[in-house]
Parts: structure tokens; C-alpha cells; sequence
């Protein structure tokens, strides 16, 4: 059993212009990135000579294959040898397929149809404190013929480099601000009761939910505008959790958001955020007195309650910084949720592989239909 590796070499600056300097980037660079960022603090880089691309040439909303296809048509057309991903976890997900050799469309690397081998270098720099793809070995877009997303994972999807700027976080909209960190505290939660947890990625995620958990309280007490306090510390704690969640993997919360993001396109934070509290109230009920009671027990101390009301606190405390929203109101359908289910069942067996508690295609259900 593997106990810990850290593959990533991870950086720090206060301002971009700091890290394009140390990084000297320019020709024989692949830069991809949102036009937003890249006008906001990358406009240096027009006369650097690099090749700059645009998310939004590609599509909105989070990578489906079809996306990443039309972008390694261009990346194809280059000869650079290393790409630089400026964005959420999106854009540095969609990036992770353009190191890989070969000439194979996306759905074949990401279905493991072809050889999936890196050549080429990976600098990821995160806009957003949730997704740790920055750090993490995994790879994830909507397959657009089975209408779920798949995860590519393997040690060919780490990134070389990741590079922390909070400056960077200062055009996040609060929505996506607290979604994402509330999607990066999920990867620490998940991660800490995975089958395949160890003593030192519950290290990492013990401090990545202090962090967040700290920081939410304050931004429940000062309100949204306070958030650029927490730049830096939230930055951290989502690159702390994206470790632990390379090794010990998420688990069946995000199993359950992916149908409904693939059919429905939420994004991912905010998806996953609707099925946390529902899966480990259910992981509870099942196995109690297992490794969930460590966790609740840490929880507890942070909360100051009983271990068996940690769930209903996180819940307190995050429907107070952003509504969840019911399934329904998305538009999904009754009839949909035993779908769901088994599609999730079918088509999610390596995130449920990691679950504390492997569940099946009826329990999925009693979940989706609680929360519909």
C-alpha cells in the first residue's frame, strides 16, 4: 500500500509578475487560461512570444471531451513542449490531456483506450481555492455520448509544477469563491475516511478543514466582502487537500455530482456540494462506530458538539454563506433518479471503490430522491 507521494513541486508568489519572471516563460510555452485573467494580471505575456488560448474558444462550463479535442487540435499545431494552465480546475483539467503523446481524441485517453504517456511539462496555477487540480492526479470532462463525467487518474496527471498567487483570486465572483473551497474541504472529507487514506494524507486533510472551517466561521461573521483575507489560507488548504486526495481519492459525493453535472451542467463545486452532508449522514447511519467516528470526533472538537451532530453543524454553517439547491429546481426529473443512480452504480465504480461505505444503485437512490 502506498503511503505517501508528492510528485508536484509546489511555488509561491504574491503577484504574477513575479512568477513570469522566475519561470521565464515565453517561446516554446503553451499558455491556456481565461481571457478575464489573463487581461487582469498576464498582459506582459502578448510580446513574450508563448502561445496563448483561451478557454472560452473552446466552450463554456466545465470540459467535456468534445472541448478538449478542439483544443488539442490547436496545441497539436504547435511545437511547444510546455504548457502552462492559468485557471480553475477546468482549464489545469483540460490542460493535463495536452502532455499526454499520441494522436488520440480525448474520450480514447479518458476511457484508458490508448496508451495514456507524458512528454511534455505541466505548470499549473490555480484561480480558484477548490478543485487541488494543481497538485492532484486526476484528470475529469463530461464524456458527451454517455452524459457523465470520467475521471482519467494516474501519476501521468500530476502537473511538474504548481504555482500559488493569491493575487489571483481577487476577480473570483463570492459564488464560485465559496463553492470551490467547499468543493476543496469535500476532497479533504472524503479523503480522510477513504479506504485508502494513511496516517499522512489525514495529516494534510486534518489541516486543510481547520483552515476552511476557521474561514468559513469568519466569512459567516464579516460577511462575503471579507474574503480577500482568506486568499492565501484558503489557497493553501485547497493545495493541502488536492494532496490528499491524489493518494487516498474522493469518494461517493463526488460519484453522485457527476450526472448531475453532466446532464444538467452545474459546476462542479457547487454539485458536490449539494450531495456532502446527505452521503456522510448515510456513511453514518450505516457504520457508525468505524473510521467516520475518528473524523466526526475531530470535527466535534472544531464545532464544540456531540460527534454525532458534526454533519447537521457543517450544514448550519454553509447553507448560511450559499443556498443549496434542490434537485428539481435544476431540472432534473423524478424519473431520473433511479437513472442517476445506475448510471452512477455502472459508470462510477472508482470513486465508490474509495468510498468509506460502498454503496449500491438502491442506496444511491435513497439519496438522490431525499435531496430531489
Amino acid at each position: 500500500m502506498k503511503l505517501f507521494q508528492e510528485i508536484t513541486e509546489v511555488y509561491k508568489y504574491q503577484k504574477a509578475s513575479e512568477f513570469i519572471k522566475e519561470f521565464q516563460i515565453g517561446v516554446g510555452d503553451f499558455v491556456f487560461t481565461s481571457q478575464s485573467v489573463f487581461e487582469t494580471y498576464f498582459q506582459e505575456l502578448r510580446s513574450s512570444g508563448a502561445v496563448v488560448h483561451f478557454k472560452s474558444e473552446y466552450g463554456q462550463g466545465e470540459p467535456t471531451d468534445l472541448m478538449v479535442d478542439a483544443l488539442l487540435k490547436d496545441f497539436r499545431r504547435t511545437d511547444c513542449k510546455r504548457v502552462i494552465a492559468i485557471g480553475g480546475g477546468a482549464v489545469i483539467d483540460m490542460a493535463k490531456i495536452l502532455v499526454l503523446d499520441g494522436e488520440a481524441k480525448a474520450a480514447e485517453y479518458y476511457q484508458r483506450k490508448v496508451p495514456v504517456r507524458k512528454i511534455r511539462t505541466l505548470v499549473a496555477v490555480p484561480t480558484t481555492c477548490g478543485a487541488g487540480a494543481e497538485v492532484s492526479n486526476v484528470s475529469i470532462a463530461e464524456m458527451t455520448a454517455l452524459q457523465t463525467k470520467l475521471g482519467l487518474a494516474g501519476e501521468e496527471m500530476y502537473p511538474d509544477q504548481a504555482v500559488l498567487i493569491p493575487e489571483l483570486l481577487g476577480k473570483l465572483p463570492w459564488h464560485f469563491f465559496v463553492t470551490s473551497a467547499i468543493d476543496a474541504l469535500i476532497h479533504a472529507i472524503e479523503s480522510y475516511v477513504s479506504p485508502k487514506s494513511t496516517l499522512y494524507t489525514r495529516m494534510f486533510a486534518k489541516e486543510a478543514m481547520q483552515i476552511f472551517l476557521k474561514g468559513f466561521r469568519m466569512l459567516e461573521e464579516k460577511g462575503p466582502d471579507s474574503r480577500e483575507e482568506l486568499f492565501e489560507d484558503f489557497l493553501i488548504a485547497s493545495d493541502l487537500a488536492g494532496i490528499s486526495f491524489a493518494i487516498a481519492g474522493t469518494g461517493t459525493v463526488h460519484a453522485m455530482s457527476y450526472p448531475l453535472s453532466g446532464t444538467y451542467h452545474v459546476t462542479h463545486g457547487e454539485a458536490n456540494y449539494q450531495f456532502l452532508t446527505a452521503v456522510f449522514q448515510a456513511y453514518q447511519e450505516t457504520d457508525p462506530d468505524g473510521g467516520i467516528l475518528e473524523l466526526n470526533t475531530f470535527l466535534a472538537e472544531i464545532f464544540s458538539c456531540e460527534p454525532d451532530m458534526v454533519y447537521k453543524e457543517i450544514e448550519k454553517l454553509l447553507d448560511g454563506l450559499v443556498r443549496r439547491t434542490p434537485l428539481h429546481e435544476y431540472g432534473m426529473k423524478e424519473e431520473e433518479i433511479r437513472s442517476f443512480a445506475e448510471s452512477v452504480e455502472k459508470s462510477q465504480q472508482r470513486l465508490l471503490g474509495q468510498s468509506y461505505v460502498k454503496f449500491g444503485a438502491d442506496d444511491l437512490e435513497k439519496i438522490y430522491r431525499k435531496l430531489y
